[in-house]
């Protein structure tokens, strides 16, 4: 009787033993205070900035520490003393900013910016593969950067929020700069964008029925135009007329149907989504030669390369050129004509990712939780992780998730 008074005294603190054990091991990483660098852009015409002054207040408040260069918000019409009074510490050399543990781009760095990092940080920024090289990626990686690209990040629901945020605006804005061209005295010979009882409305071919394309069709609906729209995916044309809530004229994106539909059209918007890395051309040179004399193009796939054979990247000094009497405009950051709103559309995505990776205790526990996050990575310590990257630019290729398993 006595051994089986004991066993059973045994057997609870045994059990109660080892579960605060169990739990203890389980707590999670502390939070760490992050050093944020926000710098001026010096890429030309880019007047965006990554966070705004709320989102710096809301960083500043939960303890981290955001240093903004003299002037980073000024082609966004925020000024140092909005920064300042948010509780950032004003910088007026671009190399204190680079010393920071995470820079916040929107350009991707320069040469210049990249020999001024330290090494070992994290930088976020857009990628815009078109106008990068080899040499851009070695110098990153030399520096042993853990970078991600805001076009690869995705959310909860598996979607690209900075993309389609950037995307919103970009279809918005590319119908107001067509309906500005189509109206010019020498661009679009003197064309009213939408339509006049009366007089036939403006024809206008979307390609790719996307972000982009759904909210340029939107606008341009808005303003009496007849669309047409031409995508590869017969599921994203039907998930766009849901959207629209009404029917439009749409098509398959072949050869034969958009040459027809081009002879007619007032305005093209070429919003088709990058195969890999890289737009595919869907407009060539002799579809481009049987528009119409005064037609304007808006190539918003300019950024990865571009959809219309003609199309040359321009920019918001010198946006338009007239080839073949087709007035083709070709600015690869098309949000940035409204640096503002894209300011802030941008820093709302940004800043929640920030609070998340100081309250995870730095970047590499994010990337271990979180794999929206993670999809963003494409240099990890300064080797690349992701496979186009790595095979169009000649580089070693390392997969994120044994690098992450060996760093830890």
């Amino acid at each position: 009787m006595e051994e089986q008074q004991q066993d059973f005294i045994m057997f609870p603190s045994h059990t109660t033993g080892l579960m605060p054990q169990e739990e203890r091991l389980e707590v999670p990483n502390k939070a760490c205070r992050l050093t944020i660098g926000i710098p001026r852009e010096t890429a030309w015409l880019e007047n965006r900035i990554s966070l705004v002054p709320d989102a710096v207040s809301l960083l500043v408040k939960s303890g981290h520490r955001v240093l903004v260069e003299n002037n980073a918000g000024a082609a966004s019409h925020y000024s140092g003393k909005e920064y300042s009074e948010a509780g950032a510490e004003i910088v007026y050399e671009s190399a204190l900013i680079f010393q920071c543990d995470v820079i916040i781009k929107v350009a991707p760095p320069t040469t210049q910016e990249i020999e001024m990092l330290r090494g070992k940080q994290v930088m976020l920024s857009s990628l815009n593969l078109a106008g990068l090289t080899e040499a851009h990626f070695r110098q990153l990686a030399a520096k042993k950067v853990t970078a991600l690209a805001y076009e690869y990040m995705k959310d909860r629901d598996g979607n690209f929020p900075v993309i389609r945020a950037m995307s919103e605006i970009a279809g918005n804005t590319s119908i107001l700069i067509a309906a500005e061209y189509l109206s010019h005295p020498d661009y679009g010979r003197g064309l009213m964008f939408g339509g006049l009882s009366g007089i036939s409305p403006t024809e206008v071919v979307i390609l790719g029925a996307g972000t982009v394309g759904e909210f340029a069709a939107r606008a341009a609906m808005g303003m009496g135009a007849l669309v047409k729209v031409f995508d590869s995916s017969v599921y994203r044309l039907r998930r766009l007329q849901n959207n629209l809530g009404t029917r439009i004229y749409t098509s398959v994106l072949q050869p034969r149907p958009i040459e027809e539909a081009l002879k007619t059209a007032d305005v093209a918007i070429g919003a088709v989504r990058p195969q890999g890395g890289l737009s595919p051309v869907c407009v060539t040179e002799e579809m481009v030669q049987q528009m119409k004399a005064g037609a304007i193009i808006i190539d918003v796939s300019i950024d990865q390369g571009g959809c219309f054979e003609t199309s040359v990247i321009t920019n918001h000094k010198n946006p338009v050129f007239e080839k073949y009497g087709v007035t083709h405009y070709c600015v690869p950051n098309i949000a940035s004509r409204v640096p503002r709103t894209a300011s802030r559309a941008l820093s709302n995505l940004l800043a929640p990712i920030m609070l998340k990776i100081g309250d995870e205790g730095g970047i590499n526990n994010i990337l271990r939780t979180d794999t929206g996050v993670r999809n963003g990575v494409y240099l990890y310590n300064g080797i690349s992780t992701n496979r186009y990257i790595s095979e169009y630019f000649h580089l070693p290729h390392k997969d994120i998730e044994l690098l992450i398993a060996a760093f830890h």
